[in-house]
């Protein structure tokens, strides 16, 4: 069935312009380029190919979303509007390094952690333009005219060319991944993990560079240096003062922490430490962090004569950076050191510093734990309701498994070892999914009998059940408790009296009134006086 359309209704036109081959092929490309063939073959054919898809894709996508979002506006308009806004914020992006600084501040708040360049020769790109104007000029000939058919569309290619545009190249985090020696001066890995490969593991997965005044400054290696720190047994987990050997550190696999022993080895104590809360803090303020564990702990450590005399300390310690033991016995988070990654130098961030505002997912994950346990005791309450007014246990069965899948994605997703992927699972499918599992069991027990009185007692249960299991997290939010096992548990805990009540609730079901609906009786039939009898009925 076709759908009206005045002359004015631009969403038939602009759905078919995104829909063109063209386009989807540049969708294609963009989504293959970025996550397939940058990362493997990093260099200039890959990053234009992403500027071309780019251009070609964007267009289409500003002019489907100008029409849905203002409907009268002709497809003529919404076209030209979508050409020139891409064509001269890309212009100016590319062109203008306070303008390319100014758009990766405002991707990062649209679509996590990203990273926009201004580089001149991205304008080679530009003439991509014109195979979108030359893209338009033929889809705009066949409408999407069916309602049907526009719905599809909607749903099948806008969702993914949203997220192909707003994902940006692979952001690199640092990683400090090793320490060593080379010819007696110290030597330090410093290595990069993404959201979309690997984190580095050894120490030849990161670039050495080596000080020759005992870390005071450093520099990329040579080539015969670089050989022979990728032949020797980088990273030791314990070591001794050359001069002192019963003075040894050690660090301490699995957390920030590196521990002292005055005896060579036979008793050890906390020398230096981060502890495990304020980690877990500090990771929650790092885009992307995984798994704290692994990528927030200390690695190895190495420890030299210091040039006033006494020795030093230098420690690995992941995404965290550095951790510098002076002369004088002091310790210092001293973040990247080395030419291998410029931008990544200068002082690590501040211990307990972190606040809501700088905590990226933490708020959405805390909605989303309080909305799925609102569900969950709702999905429950349902399903006893159509158990009591003697109705099918699918619907209780169906619901339950939605929300019981929708908690454990959570629960994997809590790791964020991708904070986009976390952001993308959490609004499209763990939220949805607890949201429409509790309507259904909210609307479906009306047909079993459950009273309007039962519907607000159940709303209310759900409400109060949020609020209850919100209070932990909120406070989770602003850092009592630190830990976010605690948090979580309490929560949970919050659960319990929505369960209870949704148990009571069952009684509000009037069983006898599901039982007539389903069976109404009808009234017998009164035969009319004034027809005659004998003749057929009418």
């Amino acid at each position: 069935m076709s759908g009206p359309e005045t002359p004015h209704d631009g969403a038939p036109r602009t759905l078919a312009w995104l829909c063109h081959p063209t386009t989807l092929l540049a969708l294609v490309g963009l989504v293959v380029n970025d996550h397939v063939l940058k990362p493997a073959l990093p260099g200039l054919v890959t990053g234009k190919l992403s500027d071309v898809a780019g251009l070609v894709l964007a267009p289409p996508l500003v002019a489907v979303l100008l029409t849905l979002v203002v409907p009268r506006m002709s497809a003529r308009s919404a076209a030209l509007v979508g050409l020139v806004s891409v064509g001269a914020g890309f212009a100016v992006v590319k062109s203008s390094g306070y303008a390319a600084e100014l758009a990766s501040s405002a991707w990062t708040v649209l679509a996590g952690a990203s990273l926009v360049r201004a580089d001149p020769t991205d304008l080679l790109a530009v003439p991509a333009l014109g195979l979108a104007w030359w893209s338009w000029t033929r889809s705009r000939r066949r409408p999407v005219r069916q309602r049907t058919a526009r719905l599809v569309r909607l749903l099948v290619v806008l969702p993914p060319a949203v997220l192909a545009v707003a994902a940006t190249s692979a952001v690199h985090y640092p990683y400090a991944i090793s320490t060593a020696f080379v010819d007696g001066h110290p030597a330090v890995s410093v290595g990069s993990g993404t959201d979309l490969t690997p984190w580095p593991t050894s120490a030849t997965d990161g670039r050495w560079s080596v000080s020759d005044d005992l870390g005071a400054t450093w520099r990329e290696v040579d080539l015969d240096e670089q050989r022979r720190l990728s032949s020797q047994s980088a990273g030791q987990r314990q070591a001794c003062v050359p001069a002192d050997p019963r003075r040894c550190y050690r660090a301490v696999a699995g957390h920030l922490r590196v521990e002292q022993s005055d005896d060579g080895g036979t008793t050890w104590h906390v020398a230096w430490e981060v502890s495990d809360a304020q980690r877990e803090d500090l990771a929650r303020r790092s885009w992307s962090p995984g798994d704290v564990d692994r990528h927030f702990a200390s690695r190895d450590l190495i420890v030299y004569p210091a040039g006033s005399g006494g020795h030093e300390v230098l420690v690995a310690n992941g995404r965290d950076g550095f951790v510098h033991r002076w002369s004088d016995g002091g310790w210092r988070r001293v973040g990247f050191l080395g030419d291998a990654y410029l931008g990544a130098r200068g002082a690590p961030p501040e211990l307990g510093s972190g606040g809501p505002a700088r905590r990226q997912l933490d708020l959405l994950l805390a909605v989303a734990l309080a909305l799925t346990l609102g569900s969950m005791v709702t999905v429950l309450a349902g399903h006893l309701a159509i158990l009591r007014g003697r109705g099918p246990g699918w619907w209780g069965f169906t619901g339950g498994l939605s929300v019981l899948l929708s908690g454990t994605l959570l629960a994997v997703v809590w790791g964020r070892d991708d904070d986009t992927d976390t952001f993308m699972a959490l609004l499209f499918i763990i939220v949805p999914m607890g949201f429409l599992a509790a309507t259904a069991l909210l609307v479906r027990p009306r047909y079993q009998g459950a009273t309007p009185r039962w519907t607000r007692r159940t709303l209310s249960t759900f409400l109060l059940t949020v609020l209850l299991a919100g209070l932990p997290l909120i406070g989770w939010l602003y850092g009592t408790p630190a830990r976010t096992r605690s948090a979580v548990t309490l929560a949970l805990l919050a659960a319990i009296p929505g369960l209870w009540l949704a148990v009571r609730n069952a009684r509000l079901v009037d069983a006898p009134r599901a039982y007539e609906r389903r069976h109404p009786v009808r009234p017998p039939t009164v035969p009319d006086p004034s027809y005659p009898a004998g003749l057929p009925p009418r």
